[in-house]
């Protein structure tokens, strides 16, 4: 019997609040709060327009070794590691998958993201590839990959290795748990114990953000409302009192 740990689900509140904040001001935050990279490089869209927040369940590869993996998993399809992170999907959570950047390996093909997708999960990051492209892109999943493979997850040189495990996937530390949060600009991983003052910071930001949106389009000075500078900020406080935050 394959053992494998539980996480801790973040409050939906905080989810939420990270998903509105969006990938680029969540990066551009943390990076200001000491985290410099959290932008997980590699995997970007492939179903453009899509945008998820989740906590992230992880599975690891590793290069494949004979004697710690043999043939014997297509005897005992259980012993399947990638398998049994799709068990523990809820709605909601996010699969992050370390393949090590490797597109010569599916990790999931279409049975395996159609199981994902009727558990209701948000979304996938994989550094590495998926198969079954023209079947998978249908289910409409939100993904976030290096590239498509026709090859199984075995079949060259990887072997699922661990499941809800820290893992470095596109170069950044996941701690299963940690919220996902992605979009066109890519995925981001936020650390749940900093998610709450992300929120804070990002919403101090983008409450002047609309006011100098609208001075830039009218030819204003950059240097005047991007950043907002201290001399704007009487004219952005009377314009807020007419164009209140909408919460």
């Amino acid at each position: 019997m394959v053992e494998i740990k539980e996480i801790t689900r973040p409050p939906a509140e905080l989810i939420a609040g990270i998903k509105a904040v969006g990938a680029a001001t969540a990066s551009a935050t943390l990076a200001h709060m000491g985290i410099r990279n959290c932008h997980i490089t590699g995997p970007v869209s492939w179903n453009k327009g899509k945008s998820i927040a989740g906590p992230a369940l992880t599975l690891q590869f590793m290069p494949k070794r004979e004697d710690l993996y043999g043939d014997g998993e297509y005897a005992d399809v259980e012993k399947q590691l990638h398998r049994h992170v799709l068990y523990r999907v809820e709605k909601g959570d996010v699969v992050v998958v370390d393949a090590r950047g490797d597109i010569t390996a599916g990790v999931f093909g279409d049975m395996m993201m159609t199981y994902f997708r009727g558990r209701g999960g948000a979304g996938m990051v994989i550094d590495g590839a998926i198969r079954d492209w023209v079947n998978v892109q249908k289910l409409d999943v939100p993904l976030w990959l290096n590239g498509v493979t026709p090859n199984f997850h075995t079949q060259t040189g990887l072997m699922p290795f661990a499941v809800n495990t820290t893992i470095a996937c596109g170069g950044v530390t996941v701690v299963p748990g940690d919220i996902i949060v992605a979009d066109d600009d890519g995925a981001v991983c936020v650390p749940v114990a900093l998610a709450a003052q992300v929120i804070e910071q990002a919403n101090k930001h983008h409450e002047w953000e609309d006011f100098s949106r609208m001075k830039l389009m009218e030819g204003a000075p950059l240097q005047r409302y991007y950043p907002l500078h201290d001399d704007a900020r009487p004219e952005y406080e009377a314009w807020r009192k007419t164009h209140p935050i909408k919460r």
